[in-house]
């Protein structure tokens, strides 16, 4: 037992919305990343020895990360929210990762370093509803085992200091629902998905990859009516969207799946087709989550975007490079 460890009551993890983060997804690594392809880990860890001070760049996920831990003001003593960082680093070679989050006061004091293997492995053990990162194989490899797992892409957007909202968004199939109706669409064109979704409309999907983590993060909300039940000037900062290509007849089955799982959405978009990344750019997401890359190309252009390579169009897609090995 180490010091001090007896006095350390157990922290429980079952209440909260746990979230894994790899430092590829919460820090811009692609200086670093370049060192460790070009020259190898030992000139990486030289590297991160020599720049140990000096502070990350923010990542594509920083935004959203900084957002979620804020929420923790709402019951200072039990947080609410609990951030991990999931990383293929060593442990010394992770103290910038460490030092880096100090710097920005992110409240995040618990991590897990590998030394060059997989951490999605912990998930189960830590509940974790989400794992974000640049690493494609590990997301894919975490999907694969029924994991919650998503990567992230495009450049880091501009975290506005004076936006304290939280706004997120997903996709419907194949993220908050399986792939069955993807599977019906590929199998019969269009009209064959609208007959299929209409006649099941009132049978709700299986839940997928991302079902629990919105179950999360709707106990957050509703912490936050119970917070403006006693304060009236409270403003609500968490904001739920819906964003998919579905259309009308086949919009109404989502809506009565989301009920039966007993998980609400504060807007919903069904677009039939309309390129998502003009409405992004207007409802400014933190994050999106979507499982067709097609969709994403566009949107991480503004949006801080992630990938869940989940059911049967994910599949055989093994081709993209993986750019960021920590």
């Amino acid at each position: 037992m180490g010091a001090g460890e007896d006095a350390v009551a157990v922290y429980e993890l079952k209440n909260r919305l746990v979230v894994g983060i790899a430092s590829s997804a919460l820090f811009d690594l692609a200086e670093a990343d370049a060192v460790f392809r070009d020259h190898g880990e030992e000139a990486y860890r030289a590297y991160q020895e020599e720049h140990l001070d000096d502070t990350l760049d923010k990542g594509v996920a920083f935004p959203f990360i900084r957002r979620l831990l804020s929420l923790n003001d709402l019951s200072p003593d039990d947080p609410l929210v609990e951030v991990i960082i999931l990383s293929r680093n060593d442990p010394d070679t992770g103290l910038r990762v460490m030092r880096s989050i100090q710097s920005y006061s992110l409240p995040i004091s618990r991590a897990i370093f590998m030394q060059g293997r997989s951490p999605y492995h912990f998930m189960p053990a830590l509940n974790m509803s989400l794992f974000l990162s640049a690493n494609e194989d590990d997301v894919r490899e975490a999907v694969a085992l029924g994991l919650p797992a998503g990567r992230v892409l495009g450049p880091a957007v501009a975290d506005e200091g004076d936006d304290q909202d939280l706004r997120i968004a997903f996709d419907f199939d194949g993220v908050l629902a399986d792939d069955a109706s993807e599977q019906v669409y590929r199998a019969g064109g269009i009209e064959g998905f609208r007959s299929h979704e209409t006649t099941n409309a009132a049978t709700p999907h299986d839940p997928g990859p991302l079902r629990d983590f919105l179950a999360g993060v709707n106990r957050l909300q509703r912490r936050e009516e119970e917070q403006r039940a006693q304060d009236a000037d409270y403003e609500i900062r968490v904001h739920v969207s819906l964003v998919t290509a579905r259309a009308a007849p086949a919009h109404e089955r989502p809506v009565r799946s989301l009920k039966n799982w007993g998980v609400t959405v504060n807007d919903a978009f069904f677009l039939g087709g309309i390129d998502k990344s003009t409405i992004m750019e207007v409802l400014r997401p933190h994050i999106f989550f979507d499982d067709q890359v097609g969709h994403l190309t566009g949107t991480a252009r503004s949006t801080p975007s992630v990938h869940i390579p989940f059911g049967k169009l994910n599949e055989p897609d093994r081709s993209a490079p993986d750019e960021a090995h920590r």
